[in-house]
């Protein structure tokens, strides 16, 4: 379903996340350079990708998100994502069965050590860029704790969001290791989904008109609310801010009623639960400092919220989420 509207006004997500606060990653700068030109060394893009690649920055959206972050493992985490990236610009170029073997062929590699999977797909398909990939800095997960490492698994197969991916994460970037029981607790649960749906529902709606200008809406909410609700664009953009009130006021709740796992537990549950607020409030900071979603604009767009509809064109050769 595509809106036949013009323009359309996002909902204020900034001032709905006002309870979080932002901040970036004093090793930004070194370190997204390294892993910018690390990935870029392999010429997987054409010359046009890769400019949308660069002036994405996807190395500043995880200085928003992982402000914690020591330098190495900041650094493990910008190559992280640009290797999903990576992984993104294969599959838009698949049908959903191949699309689906190369998530089978990342999950699996994210188990085994070396990569091996991983890196025979890639072979296949850029061998430019799969030459030297046996040594991806530390990116294997076996390398991070094991509830890490189970707790990033888990969200593989739960969902395709990346945001399952990067939440799982955290563990690493902050060198702690939460107990099963912390992710079983069903108001913990409920907390950390909050906070990763505030993402998901936050970037379908920033990303609308990028999505819909490339024919790529049939995976945004915008879209299946326009459907199941027989609503306009805008309308259905004023529901999204809606639920994230009230995904804000769940989370707001749930962290002031958390139980006590024990005073040495209860520390690393204080950091955990700081760094999943980083991404909500992270990921909007972000969106309006970059070309990504709303182009040049960004500024202005973030000033009136006022988003004009790019016409759909016939364009295989760019990025998508």
């Amino acid at each position: 379903m595509y809106s036949t509207a013009k323009t359309f006004y996002l909902p204020d997500l900034l001032s709905l996340s006002k309870p979080f606060k932002g901040s970036t990653n004093p090793h930004y700068k070194k370190a997204a350079a390294e892993s910018r030109a690390w990935v870029n060394s392999y010429n997987v893009f054409t010359d046009r990708k890769r400019a949308f690649f660069i002036q994405g920055y996807n190395e500043l959206l995880v200085s928003h998100t992982y402000p914690h972050a020591g330098y190495e493992e900041f650094r493990t985490i910008c190559d992280f994502v640009n290797l999903l990236f990576v992984v993104d610009e294969v599959s838009d170029d698949q049908n959903g069965v191949d699309a689906r073997r190369t998530g089978d062929i990342y999950l699996n590699a994210m188990k085994y050590p070396g990569w091996t999977m991983f890196l025979m797909y890639l072979i296949v398909h850029f061998p430019d860029f799969a030459h030297g990939l046996h040594v991806p800095r530390g990116l294997i997960l076996s390398a991070a704790s094991s509830n890490t490492a189970r707790t990033t698994l888990n969200h593989l197969r739960r969902e395709n969001s990346a945001i399952r991916l990067c939440f799982g994460l955290f563990e690493y970037s902050l060198g702690i290791d939460l107990p099963d029981d912390v992710f079983e607790n069903p108001i913990f649960e409920s907390l950390y989904w909050a906070a990763a749906d505030m993402v998901c529902w936050a970037n379908d709606v920033y990303s609308y008109n990028m999505e819909q200008a490339k024919g790529h809406t049939g995976n945004n909410i915008v879209t299946v609310l326009m459907k199941a609700r027989g609503c306009d664009l805008q309308t259905a953009s004023d529901l999204i801010g809606a639920h994230y009130a009230e995904l804000m006021e769940h989370y707001l709740s749930d962290r002031d009623r958390l139980p006590s796992f024990g005073p040495e537990i209860d520390a690393d549950v204080r950091l955990y639960v700081r760094a999943m607020e980083n991404w909500p409030i992270g990921n909007l900071e972000w969106s309006f400092e970059t070309n990504r979603y709303f182009g040049p604009l960004h500024d202005e767009i973030k000033r009136t919220r006022l988003v004009a509809l790019t016409p759909r064109r016939d364009d295989s050769d760019t990025d998508s989420d």
